[in-house]
């Protein structure tokens, strides 16, 4: 991997987010763009998160894809990016990641735009944002067979490789279904979803770099710095939230990294903590609907439960990003497994 590419999208992604902080928390408050918390959340977060912006992910967004472009440039200029054969593929790989993402930070931003419009803590409905994703879910596919990128293979780490045909789109879109909505549930307090996918994005800039992927490799840098850039507003106490916008740009690319470099397998085991987050949510409701009404977990996503057991918010964060930092170690380890 070029060094000088890699620093690159990520300090000019970071100097992005936080510098556009200056101008986009102020208007987004003028705007009157604050977050309406949910009623089923804990009570403290009514009462000290009501009203604090949210629509704050247009920071690293565009941290982002100006980081990535800055560093896909200097690939190019350097000769690590060809427009041929296989090197296009790879090109394309990482563009088509980036749009699919923006798709959903789009799905989420009308989500967001019409809570704050309406005041309410609901905008688009389950099955409207559900019928969005899979409509860019079927075109990011599309797009790939399009493109030439056309294996339906998936490499199980120590085990070998399983061509599952046409199965591959339907198991794969449901997982990229399941993970956008988990990261969105991830993003719960104050620093957690940003610090998590931080770390997600650190360990595949390991992986795609030691696959050979350096335009997946820079994406995922360019996305870090972006986090990085967005904690210094985000980390409690918040001064703005992600939203909807910020949460499902991150799913979105954490699909685009792991699925991008054929590492299916591997990009559920660094994608630990959002998958555990999401989980909790589907036993917690299969349990009550059994049950007739009982709760096996405090309250769900699991971060909350351990809020109501009287953690502080930065303890949370700091505890699910080391359970993310040894999912992503076992990532490496994996990958690394792969080519020896």
């Amino acid at each position: 991997m070029d060094l000088t590419a890699t620093l690159a999208a990520a300090a000019i992604s970071l100097v992005v987010t936080v510098l556009l902080g200056f101008f986009i928390i102020p208007a987004l408050r003028r705007l009157k763009y604050g977050q309406t918390i949910l009623d089923i959340g804990p009570v403290w977060h009514k009462e000290k998160k009501q009203g604090i912006p949210t629509m704050g992910g247009v920071l690293f967004i565009a941290g982002s894809v100006i980081g990535f472009g800055a560093g896909l440039g200097i690939l190019w200029a350097k000769g690590f990016i060809s427009f041929e054969a296989a090197g296009s593929v790879n090109f394309f790989k990482s563009i088509s990641g980036m749009i699919m993402a923006v798709c959903f930070a789009f799905v989420g931003f009308l989500d967001d735009f019409i809570k704050v419009k309406k005041k309410r803590n609901e905008g688009l409905t389950a099955n409207q944002k559900v019928i969005f994703q899979i409509m860019i879910i079927s075109a990011y596919f599309t797009a790939r067979v399009i493109s030439g990128d056309t294996s339906t293979v998936i490499t199980f780490p120590f085990l070998g490789q399983l061509d599952l045909w046409y199965f591959y789109y339907v198991i794969m879109g449901l997982a990229i279904l399941y993970l956008v909505n988990a990261v969105n549930l991830t993003d719960g307090i104050d620093g957690l979803c940003g610090s998590v996918t931080l770390i997600y994005c650190a360990a595949f800039m390991t992986v795609c770099s030691i696959l050979g992927f350096f335009e997946l490799s820079v994406l995922s840098v360019a996305v870090a710095g972006g986090c990085l850039g967005f904690l210094i507003w985000n980390f409690h106490p918040a001064k703005v939230f992600m939203g909807d916008t910020g949460s499902m740009f991150l799913g979105g690319i954490v699909c685009a990294l792991g699925i991008g470099a054929g590492c299916e397998v591997i990009m559920v085991v660094a994608a630990a903590v959002y998958i555990w987050e999401a989980l909790t949510v589907l036993i917690q409701v299969t349990y009550f609907k059994a049950t007739g009404g009982k709760r096996l977990f405090k309250m769900t996503p699991i971060h909350h439960s351990f809020e109501l057991r009287g953690w502080k918010e930065v303890k949370i964060v700091f505890v699910f990003s080391a359970l993310a930092a040894l999912a992503g170690i076992a990532a490496i380890y994996l990958v690394n497994s792969l080519i020896h």
